[in-house]
């Protein structure tokens, strides 16, 4: 059975009440006897049950094992993406000479 939020407009008497589906909705304030008590619009609260996948699943747990890979976080290796984007060094070609480094003051340009 559900749950319904009333509340009273003259006096803000405030209740909760279980009620079936099929029962008529409560007008008469138990506070204050006035026929100003009104169904109020709340949150819907329900759970889910069953099996699937919750928010509360992995909650200070680990995730189930379900068999099937996920890339390569799941135990493979992957290549370093800087190691692939570097080109190799070229043996043949001659190395360029280094060029001294010039000190303030020295006067040479």
């Amino acid at each position: 059975m559900p749950i319904y939020a009333y509340r009273c407009d003259e006096c803000g008497f405030a209740k909760d009440v279980l009620q079936k589906i099929s029962d008529p909705v409560l007008t008469i304030c138990v506070s204050c006897g006035k026929p100003s008590f009104k169904k109020q619009l709340t949150a819907a609260g329900f759970q889910l049950k069953g099996t699937g996948w919750y928010a509360t699943d992995f909650r200070g747990g680990t995730a189930p094992s379900t068999g099937t890979a996920k890339g390569p976080a799941e135990g493979g290796t992957a290549a370093a993406p800087a190691a692939a984007a570097t080109p190799a060094a070229d043996a043949s070609a001659p190395a360029a000479p280094a060029k001294p480094a010039s000190t303030p003051g020295s006067g040479t340009p």
